[in-house]
């Protein structure tokens, strides 16, 4: 398994929006990402905090349903 690193939130927002994730508002220091699937529609929550930590991008990516594998591949 690998290790989640830790990011500038603008890498993460890019990185997710490269995996089909859309920027549908920002608030403040938090941004929102939505990808809808044919069933449902994700909702994710990035803060906008340089670094983010790393505890925090893991649960990003549990909620948006990506390995670190596969975010560590859009992020390339």
């Amino acid at each position: 398994m690998t290790k989640v690193p830790s990011l500038d939130y603008h890498r993460i927002v890019a990185t997710l929006q490269r995996a089909g994730w859309i920027v549908v508002r920002q608030r403040g220091s938090h941004i929102r990402l939505q990808k809808r699937l044919p069933t449902e529609v994700l909702k994710v929550t990035v803060p906008a905090h340089r670094p983010v930590k790393r505890s925090t991008l893991a649960h990003i990516l549990k909620q948006a349903r990506l390995t670190p594998e596969e975010f560590l591949e859009y992020l390339r």
